[in-house]
């Protein structure tokens, strides 16, 4: 729970942050270093109304929520807290000005006006009555059948127990799950430029419109584009429909029919929804979230979510009316998208905002005939707590540290047409400090000791000891593919390999690393099952399958197997884990900084513009200290340019203070994707509590901007 937001002023900049008190003075520095590039023990902080530099914990605790910071190398700062004054000067100006110009641009908007109320309205009736059709219940049951619904539950159930909520609230579960179902809905639903042909599915053109058949106006498709195949030359129809339950079956279309149908399939897994009219030519979705206690935004063709400002900021799209359609009425909702209210309100010609809130006024009251009391008094209650809201964060300053991408879908053509492709970042140059939930991963490779020395106990070849491993990735790839809740599979076919009936008891650290037991059913049957929470069984499954392949592969590699081999990499002993990790910057969502800790293969720390020179601190758990003996890196699963090419890695005993360099490499390369290098720490060093890496360039430094590693993991000395 954060307990403190400050508000930081350091050369002539400002930044937002966010304190928890639990986590430590030191941590506050290493979010300021995060932010600020200014290293901890060179930083001079003080408060507000203070002169003296803040130190500890207490100091913090006393002082407002503004502090400047200024590094030792800098001037000391004058008495009067002039640079606080000065923002807040400037943004009365600022605000007064803006304020005139929405003044103005209303008084015009008089003068300009081309439509009236009748006719405004008739562009948002028929989505009205489009999202009334999401209330049928039979539309709603079929949705629910087309989903996978235990796989989203599963994910979104790991995706909170990778930030260490393993016993999440049902508000919390039920946010993690509007998100995977997001993300679903992203990789199952097609995007459609212009369709294959219909007879041998290759690429066609378009040939204008044509009329709609009976069996396509069934489902609300009364506009049908019209193609000719490149190849055969034989028509092809692409009708537009607008029943989204048709959308469901079809599963393609533009934003039109990708919004129209997350919409939907939100309003069946029971989500206060609704569809978002932008005039400017796109459609996506807000949800409310009683987690967040809002309104969020979700653009199903993008994968986005909770990122208002991404047409505005990151497409370049001149906004004018942004309209939310819901089954209990329609709202202008165009303020929550905006920071450029005054800019806005100069394109707002069709008719007067008096006259647009009675247009829509009329049509709420309209679909509110009938409701109860009580109802009418709960939605009012919260439609003003909304608009107060709205109208809290209009004038809220823009945050400069997020960098939101342009266009994605459709054909890059057609988006750089309409002027929206952007950048191609999603990402924050302020990363958090962000805790490392990783124990399992140190446990898995831990478990796997025993087994190891009982291959060498046992005398096995090493084709016998692979032969166990992929017997045990077998059973392991059983248990993975059934219901996350109820896990269980038979082993009594694989007993019978006498090798392998021998060395089951070695496995009983690893299964209890996986939260999973030996069962003797009543058949008689020997079985593996859940032996605790199924999430961990669910977190730590994916780690364990990727180690398994790792060490088939080491062992493959291993000259001389024996004994005197079970090093590095093949034996990863003592591995650090459950510290906490802050980087240069970090690819939101999947490519966040512990990402590259998480002990898999499908994920990766990505830093957005490292490519020539980022870095990455991770703090020990407690600030326990540990004399690091070796490291891997791993490469991530795609973009081999990324790669890191040169780096340094440091340690310090002292937070951070002072720095020792414990190994440096230059020109290396990864043959491979998810290839793991293992390097060893040969010289001479003390134990650290706080270890650096710093990436000074990848392996293409001029295809990409970009670095990316799958994995990293620290392991220290055995006491």
């Amino acid at each position: 729970m954060v307990g403190r937001r400050f508000q930081v002023f350091h050369n002539n900049s400002e930044f937002d942050l966010d304190y928890d008190p639990d986590d430590g003075f030191q941590v506050f520095q290493f979010q300021l270093y995060s932010l600020t590039s200014v290293p901890p023990h060179q930083q001079k902080i003080y408060g507000a109304e203070h002169h003296t530099p803040l130190a500890t914990d207490s100091d913090l605790v006393a002082i407002s929520d503004q502090l400047r910071l200024v590094s030792i190398d800098e001037p000391e700062p004058e008495p009067e807290p002039e640079p606080n004054t000065a923002h807040l000067l400037k943004s009365d100006e600022e605000l007064a000005r803006l304020l005139q110009a929405e003044e103005d641009a209303l008084m015009l908007q008089q003068y300009m006006v081309t439509e009236g109320t009748q006719q405004f309205q008739s562009r948002i009736r028929p989505y009205v009555s489009q999202v009334l059709m999401y209330e049928d219940a039979t539309r709603q049951e079929a949705a629910r059948k087309s989903v996978p619904v235990e796989e989203l539950e599963e994910k979104a159930l790991v995706s909170l127990a990778k930030e260490g909520n393993f016993k999440p609230s049902k508000v919390e579960q039920d946010h993690a799950f509007l998100l995977q179902l997001l993300f679903w809905f992203k990789r199952s639903f097609s995007w459609v430029n212009s369709p294959p042909c219909d007879d041998c599915g290759n690429k066609t053109v378009g040939q204008g419109m044509t009329s709609a058949l009976p069996s396509e106006t069934r489902y609300g498709a009364s506009r049908v584009e019209l193609y000719r195949c490149t190849f055969c030359s034989k028509p092809t129809r692409f009708p537009r429909y607008n029943d989204p339950i048709k959308l469901v079956e079809t599963r393609k279309g533009r934003c039109g029919e990708w919004a129209n149908c997350f919409t939907f399939y939100c309003r069946a897994f029971g989500y206060e929804s609704r569809l978002i009219l932008d005039f400017t030519d796109h459609v996506w979705t807000e949800c409310f979230s009683p987690l967040l206690e809002r309104w969020m935004h979700l653009d199903p063709c993008e994968g986005i979510y909770d990122k208002p400002l991404l047409y505005e900021k990151g497409w370049n799209k001149k906004l004018n009316y942004v309209i939310a359609i819901a089954k209990d009425g329609v709202y202008d909702v165009t303020k929550r998208y905006t920071r450029k209210w005054h800019e806005v309100l100069s394109r707002r010609t069709l008719l007067t905002e008096p006259s647009l809130s009675s247009a829509l006024s009329d049509i709420t009251r309209e679909i509110r005939r009938g409701f109860s009391s009580q109802l009418l008094s709960t939605i009012e209650a919260r439609d003003l707590e909304e608009n107060q809201h709205i109208e809290r964060s209009l004038h809220s300053e823009d945050d400069g540290s997020i960098s939101l991408p342009g266009r994605r879908s459709g054909d890059e053509e057609w988006r750089k047409s309409r002027l929206e492709i952007g950048s191609d970042n999603l990402s924050s140059s302020a990363c958090p400090v962000r805790l490392c939930v990783d124990e399992h991963v140190t446990r898995i490779y831990n478990a796997f000791h025993p087994v190891l020395y009982q291959f060498i106990g046992e005398e096995l070849t090493k084709s016998e000891a692979i032969e166990v491993l992929r017997i045990t990735k077998g059973i392991l790839l059983d248990l993975h593919n059934s219901p996350f809740k109820t896990r269980r599979t038979s082993i009594d076919s694989v007993l019978k390999n006498p090798i392998f009936q021998k060395l089951l008891p070695s496995f009983d650290d690893l299964l209890n690393a996986l939260s999973l037991e030996k069962n003797v059913n009543t058949d008689g049957k020997i079985e593996i099952c859940l032996a605790g929470c199924p999430t961990v069984t669910s977190l730590a499954l994916p780690v364990v399958l990727d180690t398994l392949d790792d060490m088939i592969y080491n062992l493959n590699k291993c000259e001389n197997y024996g004994k005197d081999k079970l090093l590095l990499p093949l034996l990863k002993s003592n591995r650090i884990h459950s510290g906490s990790v802050v980087a240069s910057a970090e690819e939101l969502p999947f490519g966040i900084a512990t990402s590259a800790f998480d002990g898999t293969r499908i994920s990766k720390w990505e830093e957005p513009n490292g490519a020539k020179g980022c870095w990455l601190v991770y703090r020990t758990f407690s600030n326990k200290m540990f004399e690091l003996v070796a490291y891997e890196l791993m490469s991530a699963n795609d973009a081999p340019e990324r790669d890191p090419m040169d780096w340094v890695l440091e340690g310090s005993s002292d937070d951070g203070i002072s720095w020792q360099v414990l190994d440096k490499q230059t020109s290396q390369v990864f043959e491979d994707r998810f290839q793991r290098k293992t390097y060893l720490i040969n010289s001479a060093s003390s134990p650290c509590n706080v270890f650096r890496f710093r990436f000074l360039t990848v392996k293409d430094i001029q295809s990409t901007s970009r670095l990316q590693i799958g994995s990293i993991d620290l392991y220290a000395k055995t006491l």
